[in-house]
């Protein structure tokens, strides 16, 4: 266990912790990490950030950045994306997980029950899902955190919801419903060839920057769709019933209720034909 995995179990597993974990969320002092991540005094952080995570970085490239926070936007040119139109692919990297939606509009993960309807604060468009599916992508520290379009068509308005900011990692979620406390924001994307796809970003522990680049208008498969600033988090992918089956080898892990690594446009499922 590293010592970030330490800190999050002593807040949400411990008196002291959650008592700190309140201080903190109460008194915003995500501002602060916020304003040393975008200074020059981030950037020893900044190296010990990719030492720890083995995030390759060699000096000539840690010169390249100014502070911790251009380190984290950093873009990759080797980025490939899986060009057969009805192959879904994976929106980021991350560690995926999927859940059934039943005809409640609820799903659970990690021992907490999750109303589609607050998640989205939306109670008409999560009946909607009833019978489908959630994909949970959790990035990790080390992950690349940009995330692109699944698929080709129209983006509709982002509906973003202010909400406190938890840690997305499993212990947390054994806590408290953190999808649904977290800040988070969520747009319908009308796709070509797999319905209406509710995604939705989620902000996490301590500091959950969410850059979308547009909305209300068309988009291409693989087009970058944003970024989380300063923070790893979670992005989740509602699907309607009937739209996706997942590659075999994907189920047998996440049937095991494992999560699977999967990267930025990796085909990940196919899309269902009637």
């Amino acid at each position: 266990m590293n010592k970030n995995d330490s800190m999050v179990r002593f807040m949400y597993s411990t008196l002291p912790g959650r008592i700190m974990l309140k201080f903190i969320q109460t008194l915003r002092f995500d501002r602060v990490i916020v304003a040393f991540l975008r200074s020059p005094l981030s950037k020893p952080y900044m190296i010990r950030y990719a030492r720890r995570h083995e995030i390759p970085l060699t000096r000539e490239q840690a010169n390249q950045f100014r502070t911790y926070r251009n380190f984290f936007l950093r873009q990759r040119d080797d980025l490939q994306i899986d060009p057969d139109p009805d192959h879904f692919i994976s929106p980021c990297d991350s560690l995926l997980s999927a859940y059934t939606i039943d005809e409640n509009s609820s799903f659970s993960i990690k021992g907490s029950r999750y109303r589609v309807c607050d998640l989205l604060e939306n109670e008409s468009l999560a009946k909607k899902y009833e019978g489908g599916i959630c994909l949970i992508f959790r990035l990790c520290a080390s992950d690349y955190h940009h995330y692109c379009y699944i698929d080709n068509g129209y983006q509709g308005e982002h509906h973003f919801i202010p909400g406190v900011l938890h840690s997305v990692q499993p212990i947390a979620c054994e806590t408290v419903p953190v999808f649904t406390l977290n800040r988070r924001s969520w747009c319908l994307l009308e796709t070509e060839h797999f319905g209406p796809v509710v995604q939705t970003e989620i902000g996490a522990l301590v500091v959950g920057g969410i850059v979308n680049a547009k909305e209300n208008s068309s988009f291409v498969r693989g087009e970058e769709k944003g970024h989380f600033d300063l923070s790893g988090s979670t992005i989740s992918l509602l699907l309607e019933p009937g739209r996706i089956c997942l590659r075999p080898e994907l189920l047998s892990v996440l049937d095991s209720g494992e999560e699977s690594r999967v990267t930025l446009g990796q085909w990940i499922a196919y899309a269902k034909i009637d």
